[in-house]
Formats: C-alpha cells, sequence, structure tokens
C-alpha cells in the first residue's frame, strides 16, 4: 500500500507561480514513477507532467511545457511540481500519482491507466 499525500495547492494570480509537494509512503519509492495529473472542472482528468525513477527522464503536457518543472527527492520521498506563469486555465484540482511497476527505469507515463495509487488531490486556483 502506498499513500500519497499532497500540499502546496491554494489562490493565485495569472502570472504567478506555485509549488506543489507529494510526499509517498514506502520503502522502495526510487523504484516509483511518479506523475502529476489535473481535473478542471467540468472536464476529464489530464496528464500534466511525469517522472521516472531517477528522475533522468521526464514527460510533460504539452499545456505546460516550459512553464511546469517536476522533480523527486528519494532521500525525501517526495515528488514537486514547480509550476510558472500560471493561466486561469491551469485551475484544476492537482493529483499526485505512483506508477509502482514502472517496467523501465527512463518510464515517465502519460496515461492514467499506467499509475496504481493517487493522492487525494489539492486545488490549484488561478485569478485573472
Amino acid at each position: 500500500q502506498v499513500q500519497l499525500v499532497e500540499s502546496g495547492g491554494g489562490l493565485v494570480q495569472a502570472g504567478e507561480s506555485m509549488r506543489l509537494s507529494c510526499t509517498a509512503s514506502g520503502r522502495t519509492f526510487s523504484r516509483y514513477a511518479m506523475g502529476w495529473f489535473r481535473r478542471a472542472p467540468g472536464k476529464e482528468r489530464e496528464f500534466v507532467a511525469a517522472i521516472s525513477w531517477i528522475g533522468s527522464n521526464t514527460n510533460y503536457a504539452d499545456s505546460v511545457k516550459g512553464r511546469f518543472t517536476i522533480s523527486r527527492d528519494n532521500a525525501k520521498n517526495t515528488v514537486l511540481l514547480q509550476m510558472a506563469s500560471l493561466k486561469p486555465e491551469d485551475t484544476a484540482l492537482y493529483y499526485c500519482a505512483a506508477d509502482i511497476n514502472a517496467r523501465l527505469p527512463i518510464s515517465a507515463s502519460y496515461r492514467d491507466t499506467d499509475y496504481d495509487y493517487w493522492g487525494q488531490g489539492t486545488q490549484v486556483t488561478v485569478s485573472s
């Protein structure tokens, strides 16, 4: 069983930055690929970013590429999402997810079906 707890959400103005954090339980965190997804009101959940076991490979949705950065600290069982130049369309509930069955050290999947555990989410609201 893996528990994921997100933090760092809140209300910001367009153009500002915010950092989300996700802390995971489990002894083998360094073997999980990790991802961030989001669900905006009235929309389906969508991929945001993912990072491989040791952080050597990252994957981003086109909508956030160049603005968001995913990173991880395996010593602290933590994955971060640094968000810059936020836009009102980034408003959503952001979820952290763990892919504990990632086959390759470079795996950083965009498919939500590849992820086995999910956090409860943290709300990000960007005002215009």
